[in-house]
């Protein structure tokens, strides 16, 4: 029969602009199709962070840090918990990522231009034992240029295809059936939505003015997780997390709806892991939203003191960037949704950074003066301005107003000021020492024995209620929606598996959709960084994979 393209790619994020270039560079034609309009091209990477997940790279080893293949793969491993039958192929594609993160991942990206910020940062830190959760040294590397870095490079390849007419860029096409006609499935059709000029992120109009039929002899599906659509998340939410929360905010824009995995499973598809699932628990209302329940996630250092609701620190290991889903599981069964940080300004201006590019205009703007102005006084400029408008911070001189005000911003008084000050009073107690009993003094003091920490990322161990440091600060932390760990099943190939473990003919996934790859890369949690490069990773296999299959 006569095919409209060679390959049709659905989704034109990440993972679908680079499984599209690896179709480019075979001489394959392709279309590419996404229900948002063409300012949404790159998908949520164009609002990351650009965080990537390498080991023993240059940048490492220039900050001494000792790291290897087995050292990451303990840690995956530690991290991950594989326990599943089903978790035969995202264990296959842990081993084949890992090889990639510590083999030739660097220099691929470097080939296309991406370069990497020089400190590397230290995210998950687990806080268990060898074999445990978490990375034992720091490999979250940053892209210069944040996430429209990263996504920048393939979109170049993409567009180059579509300049030699290899590739059909259709944007506000919805896809809403895979159909076979030919014993593959080779048929994708869908709505055709109206046109809309509404700026990148925001929600866009869901008119539909007409319908497609599209048919190639393979379909890859790149087309993202369920973060957008809360109803999904608690449809999906496991019992080991507790209760699901009754306030979430969204990591991502509402069109991240996991609809075509439903689609993908009706022709055939086999989804495995739905109850894995990695959200984070220190959200903050976006006092300037781009989307409904837009939030921002606070990248804090070790320094912040960690309160529940009602004003108890959070168990060990417990403490910023250690543990996200412990942290997850511990607040769900205290029967509330937020926690706070209180912390003080000298730690404000060192230890927080806000995830995503548009919250580091340093970074994405690629300008070296403005990112050594992170080494002024005070708090970066984004950081300012929630501490002036955001909804979530509470800054005051004395304890009995900050307390006065964590009861006010909630829906009953929770925090007893008498206990918040011996909470804080005993902790302050354990700084008079170079050492202590206090474990999180002691993650303090353990981070800035490394350079990337005690420069930038870590405070000077302080008293909180030592005046010269104020003021105080409190910072309500709200449970955010972001990513999907399982997804439809595939094989190292990218082939999408049916329930009886063969290939559903003509049918591959890469990115979110299929769990970052194997329908669930990460197993339970993820080491952080690894979210891009597994769209990056299972993108590129993908369009290989498919690229060879088709004649």
């Amino acid at each position: 029969m006569a095919y409209d393209a060679d390959v049709i790619v659905i989704g034109a994020g990440l993972a679908g602009l680079a499984a599209t270039a690896e179709l480019v560079d075979a001489g394959r034609k392709v279309i590419l199709l996404d229900q948002e309009p063409e300012q949404s091209l790159g998908g949520q990477a164009h609002w990351s962070f650009g965080g990537l997940f390498l080991v023993d790279s240059p940048e490492q080893r220039r900050l001494r840090i000792r790291d290897s293949h087995d050292l990451a793969w303990q840690d995956w491993l530690g991290t991950a918990g594989f326990d599943r039958p089903e978790d035969h192929w995202p264990r296959k594609w842990a081993e084949a990522y890992v090889d990639f993160a510590a083999g030739e991942k660097r220099s691929w990206l470097h080939r296309q231009g991406i370069r990497i910020f020089p400190v590397v940062g230290w995210a998950e830190r687990g806080g268990y034992d060898a074999t445990g959760h978490g990375n034992s040294v720091p490999r979250f590397h940053i892209t210069w240029g944040t996430g429209p870095g990263l996504v920048a490079p393939f979109e170049r390849r993409v567009r180059a295809g579509a300049a030699r007419g290899l590739v059909d860029l259709r944007f506000r096409h919805r896809v809403t059936g895979l159909a076979r006609s030919a014993g593959a499935v080779d048929t994708v059709s869908g709505e055709i939505l109206a046109a809309d000029d509404m700026e990148r992120g925001r929600p866009s109009n869901r008119e539909v003015t007409g319908a497609f039929e599209l048919t190639a002899q393979a379909v890859i599906v790149t087309s993202g997780g369920i973060g957008g659509n809360h109803d999904l998340v608690r449809a999906n939410w496991p019992e080991r997390l507790g209760t699901p929360p009754r306030r979430m905010l969204s990591g991502v824009p509402a069109h991240v709806d996991g609809k075509m995995l439903g689609i993908a499973e009706a022709a055939g598809g086999r989804i495995i892991n739905r109850d894995r699932m990695w959200h984070y628990t220190e959200g903050i209302d976006n006092w300037n939203p781009i989307w409904p329940m837009h939030g921002i996630r606070i990248l804090s250092g070790p320094s912040p003191l960690w309160l529940d609701a009602r004003g108890k620190r959070l168990p060990v290991p417990l403490f910023p960037g250690f543990d996200t889903l412990g942290t997850l599981e511990h607040i769900m069964r205290t029967g509330h949704d937020h926690t706070w940080f209180v912390l003080t300004q000298k730690i404000i201006e060192k230890e927080f950074t806000l995830s995503g590019s548009e919250q580091n205009p340093d970074l994405t703007g690629k300008s070296i003066r403005d990112v050594l102005g992170r080494a002024r006084a005070g708090a970066p400029g984004p950081v300012r301005a929630f501490m002036d408008h955001g909804a979530d911070f509470i800054v005051e001189r004395s304890l009995t107003d900050l307390a006065r005000r964590m009861n006010e911003l909630t829906e009953e008084p929770l925090i007893d000021e008498a206990a918040l000050r011996r909470e804080i009073v005993a902790r302050d107690r354990e700084i008079a020492n170079s050492f202590t009993k206090d474990l999180q003094v002691t993650a303090m003091r353990g981070a800035r024995k490394y350079v990337g920490d005690r420069l930038i990322r870590t405070a000077a161990p302080h008293r909180l209620l030592d005046p010269k440091a104020g003021p105080l600060i409190a910072v309500r932390l709200n449970i955010l929606t972001r990513k999907t760990l399982g997804g439809l099943e595939t094989d190292l190939s990218s082939r999408v598996l049916t329930e009886g473990g063969e290939p559903l003919p003509g049918v591959y996934a890469a990115g979110e959709v299929a769990g970052f790859g194997g329908g669930g890369v990460h197993g339970y949690r993820s080491l952080e960084g690894t979210f891009l490069g597994g769209c990056l990773f299972s993108g590129r296999t993908a369009g290989r994979a498919a690229a060879k299959a088709v004649s």
